[in-house]
């Protein structure tokens, strides 16, 4: 079973260093503040840097979008001491993540809209990188579109361990509707938790397969993730390879 956990909101609150970092790199590229709200929620780093160009009527041409990333890298890289002093992994994150990694049938990794060099950051800032194999992660680096990320990090695990990793047998865990959509737009498990700005009512009603309050009850977590496996025969059958 493939394990897909989201960052913000989910696994850590960042305290708001994400949305600085935005604000900082947008001012860098083009000289100006931003002057639009900034909305990152659900959705991936160069997402949220497209928007923010067409907001303020600047073409976000490719050259332009490929150095606001590596530009926002740079600078999420020199916040990091900052996202230590104002964030926080999320209660039970660390015992939740451990709780799996005691599975010999489960791979966990993560699903996240930031690029690969800022999701390391921060889960590295809070002590959460042992257990995830982040080779097989999927990230915003990887695409823009968020319900894509599924399928790339479910191709990444393939090749990686060998055998297929299909929609039935991947669970994706997030905190926002954006995440729980991704999911079931690629037929696979999913668990909401109500770490973020979304309660357990608005994550239910988007269809999430699970809903826990937050992750301070490891069992069930992975008593939530093992629904998966209770479902699979009504799931899609398709598979990689």
């Amino acid at each position: 079973m493939l394990v897909l956990w989201d960052i913000d909101g989910t696994l850590i609150d960042n305290g708001g260093v994400s949305r600085q970092a935005y604000a900082v790199t947008f001012t860098r590229l083009t000289g100006q503040p931003p002057t639009h709200p900034i909305v990152p929620a659900g959705k991936t780093d160069p997402a949220v840097l497209r928007s923010m160009l067409r907001q303020h009527g600047i073409e976000a041409t490719p050259d332009l979008m490929e150095q606001a990333v590596h530009l926002m890298n740079d600078v999420f890289e020199s916040l990091a001491s900052r996202l230590r002093d104002r964030g926080h992994a999320e209660p039970g994150a660390q015992a939740a993540i451990a709780a799996l990694a005691g599975r010999a049938d489960v791979v966990q990794s993560v699903l996240t809209g930031n690029t690969r060099h800022n999701a390391r950051v921060k889960i590295s800032v809070f002590g959460l990188t042992g257990a995830l194999d982040y080779e097989v992660g999927a990230y915003g680096s990887d695409t823009e579109v968020r319900a894509d990320l599924v399928l790339v990090a479910r191709t990444k695990a393939t090749a990686k361990y060998g055998s297929p990793f299909p929609p039935a047998a991947t669970v994706l865990i997030g905190d926002t509707p954006r995440d729980i959509k991704a999911g079931r737009s690629s037929g696979t498990y999913t668990v909401g938790v109500a770490t973020g700005e979304y309660g357990v009512d608005s994550l239910t009603a988007v269809g999430a397969d699970a809903v826990l309050p937050d992750l301070r009850d490891a069992d069930a977590l992975v008593g939530a993730v093992l629904g998966a496996r209770r479902k699979q025969p009504a799931r899609s059958s398709d598979e990689l390879g």
